[in-house]
This record gives structure tokens, sequence and C-alpha cells, in this order.
């Protein structure tokens, strides 16, 4: 496994900034704080980033310090055999659910638009395919489970969440590989109400995200 390397430089988004930012601290250089994980340049020209006001003025690599002091146990990957584009709305969830991982398997290559600059504080690896993925995944010891509604599912409803395991998703459209199926522990689908076969792959990460933190995040209000 090693950590995801565009092989050509990407243009940085727009997208980091909001409307939301806020402005140089207030009462010039005299008032900054002193601590190491400030950074110089957002306390003098402000900081309009895509970050919740704890880590205004932070400096990146002090968000990544801290989030990897409370990341949940869960991984998420994801099967890009199509460039597929959801993955960097993906990321963008696992980031606000603070997933451990993401994991892109297959092409190395995504499109990071929808990541809204959140990769930068989400770890990210790439498995050449998912025989690699599930021979980590072997080592580690992490059950794969995998999200998809073909039939044997498990109602997500119902499903107990290992507290360490790795949501293997697939692509819009297809859905997950017969390998992918055939590596998992379980297949677990998200009950649908409506007309429509499948929901959108990056609602489906959401969902299933979101439902392991209902089960097991300790972070989670009570």
């Amino acid at each position: 496994m090693t950590e995801t390397r565009d092989p050509e430089p990407t243009p940085e988004p727009s997208a980091e900034r909001t409307t939301f930012g806020v402005g140089p601290w207030p009462g010039g250089r005299e008032e900054w704080p002193e601590e190491d994980h400030f950074d110089p340049e957002l306390l003098e020209h402000g900081d309009s980033r895509n970050v919740i006001n704890r880590y205004r003025y932070w400096k990146m690599e002090a968000i990544v310090a801290d989030l990897d002091e409370h990341r949940h146990q869960f991984h998420v990957a994801i099967e890009n055999w199509q460039h597929d584009m959801n993955i960097g709305s993906i990321v963008r969830s696992a980031n606000a659910f603070a997933a451990d991982t993401v994991h892109i398997v297959g092409r190395r290559r995504w499109n990071k638009r929808g990541a809204m600059v959140t990769d930068r504080y989400q770890h990210v690896e790439h498995s050449e395919d998912v025989a690699a993925l599930a021979a980590w995944a072997r080592e580690e010891g992490i059950p794969i489970i995998a999200i998809d509604n073909v039939p044997g599912c498990v109602p997500m409803e119902t499903f107990d969440w290992p507290e360490r395991c790795v949501m293997l998703f697939g692509q819009e459209g297809p859905g997950l590989t017969d390998e992918a199926v055939a590596s998992a522990e379980a297949v677990v689908e998200i009950t649908q109400y409506g007309s429509t076969r499948s929901i959108n792959a990056s609602a489906a990460a959401a969902v299933a995200m979101y439902s392991w933190v209902q089960q097991h995040s300790p972070l989670r209000p009570r």
C-alpha cells in the first residue's frame, strides 16, 4: 500500500475558500497566540479554508495530527476502474466522519474536485486491485464489508458493524465487481423504499459511515 500521488500537478481548487472564513487575528501581531500549531500566514492574512472553527488559523499538518488522535476505526475503499467521479465526494464524507483511511482500488488517479480539499486532511492510499486490498486487510486483521444491493445482502438496519472494518464500495452504475463481493465477510444493503434500483455511490458511502458512527463512535452525542 502506498500513499496516493497524482503524477501530474492538480490545480488547487478554489473550493478551499468558503463564505465562513475569518479575517486576520484581532489585535495584530502583538495579540497572536504563541502555540506552535498556529500558522503565521493565516494569523496575518485570515483563514478562508473549508475547516471547522476549532481549526481556524491552524497549520495543515497540525490539523492532520489532531485528527489522528481521534480518527474512527473504519476504513473506506472504492473501486476505481472507470475513473469514478464520486470518489471526491466519498473522500469528503470520510473526512467528515473521521474515517481512518480511504483506499482507492484500481486506477491511481481520481477527480479531486468533489473532495473540497479535504484530501489534505484525510489519509488516502492506493491498492492496485481488490486482491491487494484483501491481502492488506487480512494482514491487518480487518474484515471487509461490501456495500451493495445484490441477492443475499443483509439490511444495514439490522447489521452489527465490526469496530474495525473496511467498507468497500463499487462504482456508480456497475456496482461492486464479483471479485470485490467475494473478498467481503458480509454484504450489506441500504434499504430503499422508492422505485429506483440504487442510490448515488457517494450518498451510499455517507449513509454507511453514519450507520457505523451510530453504533461505535465514542464521540457521538449521548
